[in-house]
């Protein structure tokens, strides 16, 4: 690929200033993670000079030829972290990568093995189920397993294999233990376009009132989730594709190549030439490369969930980020995008009008991205405002289109949708919080109405079966949050909110838990910090309390005064059923070390 020529541009101001503070905010943190990867860099291969019955063990099962190059102790040897399985349809195109992969390896002179497979869960599925409990700490799992997958040190390069919600940001954090290598990240791309995203929305509506069967629903769902590859809503899983992008660790415009297509084809194996020749990983990822990727999000309306999964990514590489960085950047972050929820296009029609080259061309025009950062590519963000191509049948990169294919997805910046990016971070008495704006009208960005207080989306539910939430309201969702039960997507509140809100009342949703990465419509202050069982006042709301959540003024509060607030006792609710059953048992410990929203949510770095 040729370097993409363009004249030097100011960094924004915004940015500059964020980056400075993440930059002195991270001073020692950082530190200690670079020492570590410089303890446990060497050249040469890394299977050298280990023990012969150690190099026996990794190549036992190895082909003859393969045994030859590794008995060398001179060419490189890759390892795979993969994540496929055949129920998750995101996953199911990587059941034949290995084979490719090792296939592409021999022809450059390497070897590549399976080195760990690891879970992947899929959302999707666990929606208002107790297995949802487990997803979002199924990312720490990923990230344990991935970091055992490696630690056998033997590979010189690794390629991961993953596209979903929890799964990227746990093979993020685990392979940035081994930050010292090249890390590749190999998407297998979105299935192709069904149903749209908003027919099938209104079909849930109508199932919630009663207007449709069973069988109308499983038919429209069936018709929008058909096929192999990843849901085309911009949820957290495309939202994962976006980042890693952006960040530099996957190529230039592969994030949204159907599977099954010979550019996806062409995209893996030469995945394959970089994971051999790239920088190492933490050199990639850097203070530079994590404002980068709050800069993707915040200019595409991404998922609220990367308020947690981005900050603990950030952590693995000594890196601090809080939601006070994303607000800022927001304010300064145009809003370029509109995909579902935030518009009615899917990622697919986002690729087709431009997509991710197109975005960052945009966005390094006016210095709103660092280019000076390093890639897979290289040095410099600019080889990533380009799109991949077949020349020939030889992958080739050309550069992005100059304006968009469709301004109705994707807009140049000078004809934003919104001057802000439309994430934003609350505060008040009810502690902090963060809503997702963009995909919210003017009319319903500031909401206040009395309280109704729930402990679990099944309440909330069943209020409205019975026809007592006929009203203005701020549901009041509490006790779902890292400690209470693993902090589950409330995405089965969204129908029936939605159909208030179609009503005329004003309605919005307050919660420590969290909403899908595709929550929409209803204002949502989510990831309320401290959590219910921690002490935050959200344990003290009570029923009939007017609660306040704007938008604009980024404010969250009940409106009662702060002795009266201050002296109400915590509500208590019986937690013990979150432990049992569809293997929460297990999980215990997570739930007990999970950090504050606000700090990732992890059980992996809690509050340090």
């Amino acid at each position: 690929m040729s370097d993409i020529a363009t004249p030097s541009v100011p960094l924004n101001a915004t940015l500059r200033r964020v980056t400075e503070r993440i930059v002195e905010r991270s001073r020692e943190s950082r530190g200690r993670y670079l020492a570590t990867l410089a303890g446990l860099r060497k050249p040469g291969p890394y299977r050298a000079g280990l023990g012969c019955a150690n190099m026996a063990h990794a190549f036992a099962a190895m082909p003859g030829d393969d045994k030859l190059v590794l008995r060398q102790e001179r060419q490189p040897n890759l390892g795979i972290v993969t994540a496929y399985n055949d129920m998750l349809s995101a996953h199911q195109p990587y059941e034949h990568y290995p084979e490719q992969i090792r296939a592409v390896a021999r022809s450059l002179g390497a070897t590549a093995q399976v080195a760990g497979g690891v879970p992947a869960m899929c959302d999707g599925v666990t929606q208002g189920y107790e297995g949802m409990e487990l997803s979002l700490f199924s990312r720490d799992v990923i990230a344990l397993a991935t970091a055992v997958a490696l630690s056998h040190n033997v590979f010189d390069g690794v390629l991961c294999l993953g596209i979903c919600d929890k799964i990227v940001p746990g093979l993020v954090i685990g392979a940035l233990q081994f930050g010292h290598l090249p890390v590749v990240m190999v998407p297998a791309g979105p299935m192709t376009s069904g149903l749209s995203n908003d027919d099938k929305s209104k079909v849930r509506q109508q199932y919630a009132q009663g207007l449709v069967d069973r069988s109308t629903l499983l038919a429209a769902e069936e018709a929008a989730y058909h096929g192999a590859g990843t849901c085309t809503f911009y949820g957290t899983a495309n939202s994962n594709q976006m980042l890693m992008e952006i960040m530099g660790l996957q190529l230039p415009g592969s994030s949204f190549v159907n599977p099954g297509t010979p550019l996806r084809s062409a995209l893996t194996e030469h995945a394959v030439a970089r994971a051999l020749q790239g920088p190492a990983m933490g050199q990639i990822v850097n203070e530079k490369s994590i404002v980068n990727a709050i800069v993707g999000l915040l200019a595409t309306g991404g998922s609220t969930n990367h308020t947690m999964h981005l900050v603990a990514m950030a952590r693995a590489a000594g890196i601090r980020i809080d939601w006070d960085d994303f607000s800022e950047l927001s304010a300064a972050v145009p809003l370029l995008a509109k995909v579902y929820p935030n518009g009615k296009a899917d990622v697919n029609h986002f690729h087709a009008a431009g997509g991710m080259g197109f975005l960052i061309d945009q966005l390094l025009s006016v210095g709103l991205l660092h280019e000076d950062v390093s890639t897979l590519l290289g040095e410099g963000l600019r080889r990533y405002a380009a799109e991949p191509w077949l020349d020939g049948g030889r992958l080739a990169w050309r550069a992005a289109p100059a304006t968009s294919g469709d301004e109705a997805v994707l807009r140049p910046v000078g004809k934003p949708f919104t001057p802000d990016g439309g994430l934003k971070r609350l505060q008040g008495n009810l502690g902090r919080a963060v809503v997702k704006s963009s995909a919210v009208k003017p009319e319903h960005q500031r909401v206040l109405a009395p309280a109704v207080v729930v402990d679990s989306q099944q309440a909330l539910s069943e209020l409205f079966k019975q026809g007592k939430l006929e009203r203005d309201f701020v549901a009041i969702v509490r006790h779902q949050g890292p400690q209470a039960n693993g902090m589950p997507e409330l995405h089965k509140l969204t129908p029936i909110l939605g159909i208030l809100q179609d009503k005329g009342f004003q309605v919005a949703l307050v919660t420590d838990g969290r909403m899908s990465g595709a929550s929409g419509k209803v204002p949502a202050a989510i990831h309320v910090t401290p959590e219910a069982v921690c002490g935050g006042n959200i344990a003290r709301v009570r029923d009939g309390d007017m609660v306040l959540l704007d938008c604009e003024s980024g404010t969250l509060t009940v409106q009662i005064d702060d002795a009266e607030l201050a002296s109400r006792p915590l509500a208590e609710v019986d937690l013990s059923a979150n432990g049992a059953g569809h293997g929460r048992e297990l999980f215990g410990l997570f739930r007990r070390q999970a950090g504050l929203a606000e700090n990732g949510a992890s059980a992996l770095f809690g509050n340090d």
